[in-house]
């Protein structure tokens, strides 16, 4: 597993997290903070996936 999945998967639950906290707290930049890093988060997992199967496909 590409270390780009491992930190992008950790960015979207942080990105989470800030979000449920700023919407709890009524704090919009909070919230668009968290919905920054989810999204974030998503295309380095989606850029490891990427890594991972480009690996995958050279070891055969």
């Amino acid at each position: 597993m590409d270390k780009d999945r491992i930190v992008g998967a950790a960015k979207q639950t942080s990105g989470a997290v800030k979000e449920a906290v700023g919407k709890a707290t009524g704090d919009a930049r909070l919230q668009a903070d968290g919905k920054a890093d989810k999204a974030e988060g998503a295309v380095q997992n989606a850029v490891g996936g990427l890594k991972d199967a480009v690996r995958d496909a050279l070891d055969k």
